[in-house]
């Protein structure tokens, strides 16, 4: 039986779900409301994984504070908020994962930079809701949370000090490392497997039925 603390926090796209056309999606249609031109999805994939303000002032090339970046995640969210429950699709096998755990006796926590407002009823819609003890995301119009205050954060609402991160970009690889957590990377994600090693995964799995024995010796 693992330790009463030992949680395993997950990252909701890329590793949950697929929400590459929902938010790729909803990103150029930002963008095209606002006079700029869409860009192709493939190149707007990187985006997915950081808060939303770092995201776009990366494509536009502009402060994350400024006027244009925010009218831009304003256009972004009132789309999304609809969009993000149609177009988004579990990633298959995550459901057995996550029920394997549990029977595991492993709390499932998530901790993600999407915002708390649209990760709950996201992950209500996607039927995942019920595995988790806790989710853990930024509230809507504050600045941007980094990664590891998130994760922070979903540890304290769990009342835990130890386990897994499970994640598909470098952002949660540093936030679990940071708080002592396994660094778990997932190959089905948005990261690459260089990516991941490079900012300390100990294990990356290709598959969501190895995260049962990955996460074992956390």
């Amino acid at each position: 039986m693992p330790p009463a603390d030992a949680v395993v926090l997950f990252d909701l796209d890329g590793v949950l779900a697929d929400s590459r056309a929902a938010i790729t999606g909803c990103m150029n249609a930002a963008l095209v409301a606002s006079g700029r031109p869409a860009r192709p999805a493939e190149e707007l994939y990187p985006c997915i994984g950081p808060p939303l303000p770092y995201a776009f002032a990366e494509v536009i090339g502009e402060d994350p504070e400024s006027e244009d970046v925010a009218a831009l995640v304003a256009a972004y969210r009132a789309r999304y908020a609809t969009a993000s429950l149609t177009e988004t699709v579990v990633t298959p096998g995550i459901a057995a994962a996550l029920e394997a755990l549990r029977r595991a006796g492993r709390r499932l926590g998530v901790a993600t930079s999407k915002p708390r407002p649209f990760a709950e009823p996201l992950l209500e819609a996607l039927g995942l809701r019920g595995y988790f003890d806790a989710v853990a995301g930024p509230a809507l119009d504050v600045p941007p949370e980094d990664k590891t205050t998130t994760v922070g954060a979903a540890l304290r609402a769990m009342g835990a000090s130890g386990g897994a991160m499970v994640g598909d970009r470098s952002f949660d690889m540093v936030a679990a490392r940071a708080h002592g957590l396994r660094a778990i990377g997932v190959a089905w994600g948005i990261g690459t497997r260089d990516e991941l090693v490079a900012a300390g995964a100990e294990r990356i799995v290709a598959t969501p039925a190895e995260l049962p024995s990955a996460v074992s010796a956390s």
